[in-house]
Parts: structure tokens; sequence; C-alpha cells
């Protein structure tokens, strides 16, 4: 599923999505939300608000037809509010791509805060693409240095919380890094303990990341026995979990972060998501578990 609502930032979103249909061999479908209101500024007197709907939904599918000609892709045009006809849609679909600028963006229906409630509240995987996404961005620079389309695939990230692991996180990231071929990367943050005057915090301080790297190590082992072609690592490093994960994913084709599926008065996704929304280059899949 892709919100279309005639924006770049939901175009890159639906040539990401369709990539990634490709890639897994199933349909696309492209949903556009719209509501009966005060004709809009920028919408022509002879054309009504359902045909422009319609027209936006073709526009998009046209594009993507030239790209992939072979990508069965449906279209959608749904009355009612863009939050809940996505979030309903979401609920028939893998996986929802949204196009996003930043929480604070104002251009396009898809940003600010429609894209923090769908990123909170979607039973499935949303994934947030920028304006400006290209398919060359997924590979990694060629011998020049420029982008290219026949380098391996970037790296996929996944951000782990080990007081709170999420097995459906993991799994979307495994299936990310093999249908791509591309090497796996976890990463865990972790602040270190003070080192005491008595030098028993040093002492003890030396001791954890072992033991946060045998909890990583017991956290991946059944993974790595069903997906044992894919390259992966599992790292524990001492710093700010979302400084970390940002560095690392400046040179990552998919940063994966979890979401613990629980309903609140109002939206939140900590602050590693939200940082990641604020700033991360790639894009970004936020993995609901219970």
């Amino acid at each position: 599923m892709v919100g279309i609502d005639g924006s770049p930032e939901a175009l890159a979103a639906a040539g990401w999505a369709a990539r990634e249909a490709q890639r897994h061999d199933v349909a696309l479908r492209l949903v556009h939300a719209w509501t009966r209101s005060p004709r809009p500024y920028a919408l022509p007197s002879t054309t009504s608000q359902h045909h422009w709907a319609r027209r936006i939904l073709r526009e998009a599918h046209d594009h993507l037809g030239a790209l992939y000609p072979h990508l069965p892709v449906e279209e959608y045009a749904v009355e009612g509010t863009v939050p809940s006809v996505l979030l309903e849609a979401s609920a028939d679909g893998a996986l929802l791509v949204i196009g996003s600028r930043s929480l604070g963006g104002s251009t396009g229906y898809l940003t600010g805060s429609v894209a923090l409630h769908l990123t909170t509240r979607s039973p499935t995987p949303v994934v947030l693409v920028r304006a400006g996404e290209q398919v060359g961005d997924a590979h990694q620079l060629n011998a020049e240095g420029r982008i290219a389309t026949n380098t391996p695939y970037r790296d996929i990230v996944l951000g782990v919380d080990l007081a709170h692991p999420c097995g459906e996180a993991v799994a979307f990231a495994f299936e990310s890094a093999r249908s791509r071929g591309a090497p796996l990367r976890f990463l865990h943050g972790y602040r270190p303990l003070p080192v005491t005057a008595m030098g028993t915090g040093a002492a003890v301080a030396s001791e954890v990341p072992a033991e946060y790297e045998a909890a990583l190590d017991a956290l991946v082992r059944p993974w790595r026995e069903k997906y044992p072609e894919t390259v992966m690592t599992a790292t524990a490093r001492p710093g700010c979990a979302q400084s970390l994960l940002l560095h690392a994913a400046s040179e990552a084709g998919l940063l994966v972060l979890s979401r613990h599926n629980r309903l609140g008065p109002g939206p939140y996704t900590g602050p590693v998501i939200q940082a990641a929304m604020h700033h991360a280059r790639c894009p970004i899949a936020v993995v609901p578990h219970a």
C-alpha cells in the first residue's frame, strides 16, 4: 500500500514501494483519500474532487507503468480523512509506504502529524520515504563515487533494544536483506557505567560489552540458521542510541526500527524513532510489535 496525494514525497514513496513489490512478487495498491469540502484553490472549476482524485492516481499509475511495466498496480480513491483511510487500508496489506519530509513539513498531506499518526497506529509496518529518493540511492556508489544501479545494495541497519526485543522487526530486516542480497547490521546502543574512584566500576564496565554481545548473539542465532545466505553483523556500542543509529543510517539503504504496539492518549513513538523521522537520510521502516 502506498499513499498518493500528488506531492513529490508521495511519488518517491510510490517508486520505492513499486521496487519493493517487485522484489516480493506482489501487487502495489495506490490509495488516495479525499473529502467533500469547499473547492480547493488549485482545483479547476470544471473538475469534481472525485475526478481530481482519480486523476492524481492515474498520473502516478502512468508514471510507475513506464518504469515497471510488469508490476500489477491497483488504484483506490476513497472518501474520508487521510489518517482513517490509510489506516484502514494498511490492515489489508503487508506494508504501508508513505512520503515524508519531516515532522515540521507542511507540503503534502503525508507529512507531519499524518505520518506520525500512521507510524504510531498502523497494524502493519510503515516505511517513510523522503522526496527525491531514487532507485540508485539503495545502492553503493560506484568506483567514481557516483550513484549507480549496478553496484551492491547498501546495508540494512536494524536498531535493537535488548530490553524489548522485537521478533517482527528482526524478521522484517532479514527479509529486506534477503530480497536485496544486502548485508544486515544489528546495532544496540547502551549507556556505559561510570568508573568509580575505587576501580570497581572499571571492572564492571569492562564486562558490560561482553554481556550485550552475548545477548545479541542469542537473539540472532536462530535467524542466522534461517537465513544462512545473509551476511550479518551484530554490534553493541556505548553511546546515545539515536546518534549511533543516525550515523549508521547515513550510509544505509534502509533503517529498521521497532515500535511497541500500544494505544495511548496521543501519538508517541519514542526518542529513537522521533530522531530518525527528523534526520535519517535513508527510508525508515517502523515495525509494530506486541
